[in-house]
C-alpha cells in the first residue's frame, strides 16, 4: 500500500509540473497583453450608440497616441477584471450556494435512483437525450453561463451509470454547445448581428437548422463513443487519477441514492418552474444574469425549507454549495483582465483591424471561411457573443458587400466563429465556470474536447461554402 501511495503521489507531482495552473495560463496571457501594448501600435474605431447598442464604424479605424499598460495598471488588471465580471462571478456564487441547498435535500439524488431504474440496461440513451434537451435551449436562450447549474445533474448521473465526470459534464455543456452553434432563434447572437446586418431576424433559419442537426448528431455520437470506453475500462477516463484522488467535485462519494418522495417531486417541480420563469424573463421581460441568480437564490431558500431543512441548514447547504465553484468564479475575473489589458492598451482595436485586413488578400470563393478564422481569433479576445457582434459585424458586412457575399453568410461566419470555440477556450467564462464547478482541470477538459472542435470547425467552414454557392439570404 505505501508503494502504491507513493507512486500516485508521483504521478500527480509529475502531472502538476508539466502542465501550469489555469491561474498561472491566464496570468501569463494577462502580462503577454499588457508586453504587446508596448508593440502593437494603438488604434481606435469610432463608435455610436445607436439604440443603446454601442456600434463600430467601418472603415473609421485610425491611430492614436501609444498608451502601453504601466506596471501600475498590469497589477491592478485582476481586481479590475473581477470588478468588471461582478455580475457573471456572484451569478456562479448564487447559483452554486442554490445547488447546495438542493443537492442538501436530496431530491437530485433520489430524481437520479429513478432514472437509473428506468434506463436499466438503455442507459446509453441517456446521452442523446439530454444532449438534445440542453441543445434545444442553446439555440432558443442562447444557454450558455446558465448551463452551470446543471452540471452537477449531469456528472452525478454520470457517474450513477458507470461514466465519468466529464461524460457528465459534456451532455450539458456539448448538449448547449450544438444548439448556440445552431443558433436559429437565439437572442443573443444571431438575433443581434440580424440587426447589425440589416436582415429580418432570425432569417436563413432552415439554413441553420440542416447545420444544427449534422453539429449536435456528431457531438452525441462523439461524447458516446468516449462513454462506451471508459464504461468498458473505467482507468480509460480521461479524469481517473482525479477521481482515485478526490480532485472532482461529484463522485461516488458524493453520490447517496435516496427514495423520491413527494417533497423531492415538488422540489424539481419548483425549480422546472423558475427555469421556465427565467426563459419567459429573458424574451418578455429582457431579464440577464442579475435577475436570474435573484430567481434562483429565492428558490433555493424555498427548496429548502420544502426539503424539511432548518434555517440555520439551508445557509449552512447555501454556503458548501459557493465553495465548490469558489474557483471558476474568480477565474472570470482572470479571464476578464486579459481584455481589461488590450483595451486599456487601446491595442484591441489594432488587432481586430489587422485580422480583418487579411480577408482583403482571400480568393472570393474562400472569404467566408477567412471570416470563420478571424472570428475564431476575435473570439478568444472577446468571448462575449453580444460583444463580438457589435465589434466585428460592423466591420464584416461591408466586406461581405465589396466582396459580392450576401450578409447572412457573413453572420454565419461570425456565429460560428463565436459559438464554437467557447467550448475551449481559457477565456470563456462559461467554460472556466462549468469545470470549476466540475472539479476537471482545463488541460484534462482540451484533452477530451479538441478533436471534436475541429470537426465542428470543418462542418462549419463546408456550411459557410455551401451558403455562398447557394447565395444565402
Amino acid at each position: 500500500m505505501g508503494e502504491d501511495t507513493k507512486t500516485k503521489g508521483k504521478s500527480s507531482k509529475d502531472i502538476s509540473q508539466k502542465f501550469p495552473h489555469t491561474y498561472a495560463i491566464l496570468l501569463f496571457i494577462v502580462i503577454l497583453g499588457a508586453a504587446l501594448s508596448y508593440i502593437i501600435p494603438a488604434g481606435e474605431y469610432e463608435r455610436v450608440e445607436v439604440e443603446d447598442r454601442v456600434e463600430v464604424i467601418g472603415g473609421s479605424f485610425h491611430s492614436v497616441e501609444q498608451n502601453p499598460v504601466s506596471f501600475m495598471d498590469l497589477i491592478m488588471a485582476i481586481p479590475t477584471g473581477l470588478n468588471e465580471a461582478a455580475d457573471i462571478i456572484f451569478y456562479i456564487f448564487l447559483i452554486g450556494g442554490a445547488f447546495g441547498v438542493i443537492r442538501k435535500t436530496g431530491a437530485l439524488e433520489a430524481i437520479i435512483q429513478k432514472v437509473m431504474n428506468n434506463v436499466q440496461k438503455n442507459e446509453l440513451l441517456v446521452i442523446p437525450i439530454i444532449m438534445t434537451v440542453f441543445s434545444i435551449l442553446g439555440f432558443t436562450t442562447g444557454m450558455s453561463e446558465e448551463a452551470i447549474i446543471f452540471v452537477p445533474i449531469g456528472i452525478m448521473l454520470s457517474v450513477a451509470l458507470g461514466y465519468d465526470a466529464l461524460v457528465g459534464t459534456a451532455m450539458v455543456t456539448l448538449g448547449a454547445a450544438a444548439g448556440f452553434i445552431g443558433g436559429m432563434f437565439n437572442p443573443f447572437t444571431v438575433g443581434i448581428a440580424h440587426g447589425i446586418a440589416e436582415l429580418p431576424i432570425f432569417s436563413g433559419w432552415a439554413f441553420r437548422l440542416a447545420v444544427y442537426f449534422v453539429v449536435l448528431l456528431i457531438g452525441i455520437l462523439f461524447v458516446m463513443s468516449y462513454a462506451k470506453k471508459v464504461k468498458k475500462n473505467p482507468k480509460s477516463s480521461l479524469v481517473y487519477e482525479e477521481s482515485q484522488t478526490g480532485q472532482l467535485n461529484f463522485t461516488e462519494d458524493a453520490l447517496v441514492l435516496t427514495e423520491l418522495r413527494k417533497r423531492h417531486i415538488v422540489i424539481i417541480v419548483l425549480f422546472a418552474l423558475t427555469i421556465a420563469i427565467n426563459v419567459y424573463g429573458i424574451f418578455v421581460h429582457g431579464w440577464f444574469l442579475t435577475e436570474l441568480a435573484a430567481n434562483f437564490f429565492i428558490v433555493g431558500i424555498i427548496i429548502g425549507f420544502v426539503g424539511g431543512l432548518k434555517l440555520n441548514t439551508v445557509f449552512d447547504a447555501f454556503i458548501d454549495g459557493m465553495k465548490i465553484v469558489v474557483y471558476g468564479a474568480i477565474i472570470v475575473g482572470f479571464a476578464r483582465a486579459i481584455l481589461v489589458v488590450l483595451e486599456s492598451g487601446l491595442i484591441i482595436d489594432t488587432i481586430i483591424y489587422s485580422l480583418s485586413a487579411v480577408l482583403d488578400n482571400v480568393p472570393t470563393a474562400l472569404t467566408a471561411i477567412g471570416m470563420l478564422g478571424v472570428q475564431v481569433i476575435i473570439n478568444f479576445f472577446i468571448p462575449s457573443g453580444s460583444g463580438q457582434a457589435m465589434t466585428t459585424m460592423p466591420i464584416m458586412v461591408p466586406i461581405s458587400d465589396l466582396q459580392g457575399i450576401s450578409r447572412q453568410v457573413a453572420v454565419l461566419a461570425y456565429q460560428y466563429g463565436d459559438a464554437i470555440t467557447n467550448s475551449i477556450i481559457p477565456t470563456s467564462a462559461s467554460l472556466m465556470g462549468v469545470l470549476a464547478v466540475a472539479g476537471i482541470p482545463y488541460i484534462k477538459w482540451v484533452k477530451f474536447v479538441w478533436k471534436l472542435i475541429i470537426i465542428w470547425l470543418i462542418i462549419a467552414a463546408i456550411a459557410l461554402v455551401i451558403a455562398t454557392l447557394i447565395n444565402l439570404q
